[in-house]
Parts: C-alpha cells; sequence; structure tokens
C-alpha cells in the first residue's frame, strides 16, 4: 500500500497487485475525497485503466489543480463513506 497523491482535496492509494485475489489482479487504487468524505475502491479493470490514465496525465507534467480536475471525474461513483480507524 502507497500514498501516491495527497492534497487538500483527494489522496490516492495504490494496493500492490495480487494474482490470488480476482479485484487486486492488476492491483487496485483507493480514491479518497477529503471534503465530500467519501472514497472508491477500484480494482481490476478499471484499476488498469486507471493506471494508464494517469501515466498519461503525468507525462504533461500537471499541477495540482489539474490532477483534482481528473480525478473529480470518479466523484459520482464515490458512495463510501471515509472513515478513519
Amino acid at each position: 500500500m502507497n500514498l501516491i497523491y495527497n492534497s487538500e482535496q483527494y489522496s490516492v492509494v495504490e494496493f500492490g497487485a495480487d494474482e490470488e485475489r480476482d479485484a487486486l489482479r492488476f492491483g487496485g487504487y483507493e480514491i479518497m475525497d477529503k471534503p465530500s468524505k467519501r472514497e472508491i475502491f477500484i480494482g481490476g479493470a478499471m484499476a488498469e485503466s486507471f493506471r494508464q490514465n494517469v501515466r498519461e496525465l503525468i507525462a504533461s507534467e500537471p499541477n495540482e489543480e489539474e490532477i483534482d480536475d481528473f480525478l473529480g471525474n470518479y466523484d459520482p461513483m464515490m458512495n463510501q463513506p471515509l472513515t478513519f480507524h
């Protein structure tokens, strides 16, 4: 588990690939919207697609606002309330 992005708006944690777990075959990502206190976990093919989109985004040398805008595309899918342990 690696924290790969952290801003005032979002945090993204990457989970390594695990061939024995279908949801983590390609790894996975937890995207957290801090102000809304919501999150989503994406795994499988969606995680692979997210990884590719992030690579393309990073290649353009984005600023924090552009990264947050990209992550905002996942807001409609964030149904899980964010809880701290």
